[in-house]
């Protein structure tokens, strides 16, 4: 049988925590200083060695995307997760509230990503796909609750969205951390606005 038609064969436990601490330490570690972060600085925040980094991402490019890849993953995960909720409007702004306030650290890398000009695998592509339709069906679901602006789509939610996140990320105020998510998002429920 090829090699490339035999199924990869899973992980040992021990393989999976390093992966997972490597997978931890790099985002951590590229949203602080960006791609210019040496994989051995990876391996030593993550407590393993850097041939263990090497074994399970051959490249630093690789490793970023894996990052990407698993934000993009966990992301659709958790829109899937919230399209069960019981209120479908509290379900949509939690999920939009959440995304934006950890979405610095994600926005971080993936304009890295995109600058360091890394081919996007299909896997990415796939991944940032789900996430797109989880978000709207969770639109579409707050929409039929009378929750959202029937007349926002999924190109408007987008552009508030990273409108919200650009403005999160530039403008530093303690005293109302999120008042800019807060009235961005203002603008999609009914109503006069």
């Amino acid at each position: 049988m090829p090699a490339e038609n035999t199924p990869a064969r899973p992980l040992r436990a021990d393989a999976r925590r390093n992966r997972a601490a490597i997978l931890s330490a790099a985002q951590d570690a590229f949203a602080a200083e960006g791609l210019a972060v040496p994989l051995d600085e990876i391996a030593r925040r993550a407590g393993v060695g850097a041939g263990t980094v090497y074994r399970h991402f051959p490249t630093k490019e690789a490793l970023f995307e894996a990052v990407v890849l698993d934000q993009l993953e966990r992301l659709a995960e958790q829109a899937g997760a919230a399209r069960g909720a019981a209120d479908p409007a509290e379900a949509f702004y939690a999920f939009v509230t959440g995304l934006v306030a950890d979405a610095h650290v994600k926005k971080d890398l993936a304009d890295a990503l995109a600058g360091a000009g890394v081919p996007l695998s299909a896997g990415t592509m796939a991944a940032s796909a789900a996430l797109r339709h989880e978000f709207g069906e969770l639109l579409t679901a707050a929409q039929a609750a009378g929750a959202v602006r029937a007349d926002i789509d999924q190109a408007d939610l987008h552009a508030l969205v990273l409108a919200a996140l650009t403005a999160e990320r530039h403008r530093d105020d303690r005293r109302r951390p999120g008042r800019i998510t807060a009235l961005i998002l203002g603008t999609l429920r009914p109503g006069p606005n």
